[in-house]
């Protein structure tokens, strides 16, 4: 079985979620609980700050989370359908590929948003951080994706981020950039298999790289 994963944010769904202001608002959150972190020149990640609080314990912990729920909720407002999401999605399906999500999302926000535009039902499997025990680039969410898809005998994965570049080196699968920052791309050693621009052109580059299977 063949199998074509995407990433939510800035793939599928054009959002307006905005990872840093995040970041700033869960370090705030945490500091006011736990004390100060470490001043450093690089602002801390989202996934460092979480695995910061997951370190303080459980109530330091979901107080992390809920900030991440909260900037996920607002974002869902003007949320939109990435131009050529659904033909691309579509065209894997067509190509032979079953097709999969795979983002640090929440469940309740990667439901509703791939429901109101009418993706939900062309997908074989979502996997949200509520099913991964650590979220991208760990690439446990990988794991998850081959336990309940039996039987995949060759996939990849397409994502705009080096995040997702790194979940797919890690799981042993190819990456396809999708309009990505390419200085990202350089400073985390991300070599896609390939880069798109147009999210529709994804089945064809499908059709001429996997003909054989």
């Amino acid at each position: 079985m063949r199998l074509c994963v995407f990433d939510l944010d800035h793939t599928l769904i054009r959002s307006p979620l905005d990872l840093t202001a995040m970041s700033l608002d869960m370090r705030a959150r945490l500091e006011r609980l736990d004390g100060p972190l470490p001043d450093r020149r690089e602002r801390y990640r989202v996934g460092e700050l979480l695995g910061l609080a997951r370190a303080k314990g459980p109530a330091i912990e979901e107080a992390a989370w809920a900030v991440a729920l909260d900037h996920e909720r607002r974002a869902l407002a003007g949320a939109a359908l990435e131009p050529g999401a659904r033909v691309a999605v579509a065209g894997a399906r067509d190509a032979g590929f079953r097709t999969a999500v795979w983002t640090n999302n929440a469940r309740e926000i990667t439901v509703e948003v791939l429901g109101r535009f009418g993706l939900l039902a062309h997908f074989d499997l979502v996997v949200t951080r509520d099913e991964m025990r650590a979220l991208k680039p760990d690439p446990d969410g990988w794991r998850v994706i081959t336990e309940r898809l039996s039987r995949v005998s060759a996939g990849v994965v397409v994502g705009d981020s080096w995040v997702d570049g790194l979940a797919a080196a890690a799981a042993g699968v190819p990456f396809v950039a999708y309009r990505p920052n390419e200085r990202e791309l350089t400073r985390w050693q991300v070599t896609p298999i390939a880069r798109l621009d147009d999210l529709a052109a994804l089945p064809a580059w499908l059709r001429a790289n996997w003909a054989d299977g």
